[in-house]
């Protein structure tokens, strides 16, 4: 499980995998169906409202098409990019259709007050942990918590310099996970331990978010010293 290095205008996949966007409608599946597309990969972007997820891709490059979530779970590689208070629901609705498929998770459960944002407590330890329990047929992984969706859809930067933690149990998925990472200019994807690690990456967006306010940046993460 090695990082995969950066290049400077993305690496093609060995495998042109379709990915559909659990909630894709929404700013980070927006944003990382752009750069999945623009790397090669055939997009899908999921919503409730299949009209609204046509209409949301209509406006992307070509590759990037919309449907139902049920459409999206429907794709070779599935990412959940859904707000927390859905996630459980959206899971098990679909759990038959993501058996036997890699199940990225990058759900932050976060909560928001007059203080700033916090992170909210999640029974199985983490939002990824809990989309484990719920999919025991599919392999999840959790990524691009920290990868900002203002970045990512914005057609005129062309690299992003961050690292992707990649969290999981499955050594293929996770190489299969950071080699999807690595399509996006600029980007590795660093393996960050097993799926019981990922409550503090996914808690650390809190971190994150409050230095991106503090300081009017689109803050990401370098992991130094990995080849």
């Amino acid at each position: 499980m090695t990082a995969t290095a950066p290049a400077d205008e993305g690496s093609r996949p060995d495998t042109v995998l379709s990915i559909g966007i659990l909630g894709g409608t929404g700013p980070q599946g927006r944003g990382l169906a752009r750069r999945f597309a623009a790397a090669g990969h055939p997009v899908t972007l999921g919503s409730r409202d299949a009209s609204r997820a046509q209409a949301v891709a209509a406006e992307y490059p070509d590759g990037v098409s919309g449907g139902d979530n049920a459409e999206a779970a429907g794709c070779d590689l599935v990412v959940v990019a859904v707000p927390y208070d859905g996630h459980a629901e959206l899971l098990t609705r679909h759990r038959d259709a993501l058996a036997g498929k890699i199940v990225v998770d990058c759900v932050n459960p976060l909560g928001f007050d007059q203080h700033g944002p916090f992170p909210v407590r999640v029974e199985a330890g983490s939002a990824a942990q809990e989309a484990a329990e719920l999919l025991p047929d599919s392999t999840v992984v959790a990524a691009f918590h920290h990868v900002s969706s203002a970045l990512l859809d914005d057609p005129e930067v062309d690299r992003i310099d961050l690292d992707v933690l990649v969290l999981g149990e499955d050594r293929d998925a996770i190489g299969t996970v950071c080699e999807l990472a690595a399509t996006i200019p600029g980007a590795r994807g660093i393996y960050g331990g097993r799926l019981r690690n990922a409550g503090q990456v996914e808690a650390f967006t809190a971190n994150l978010i409050a230095v991106n306010r503090r300081y009017k940046a689109h803050a990401g993460l370098r992991i130094t010293d990995v080849d």
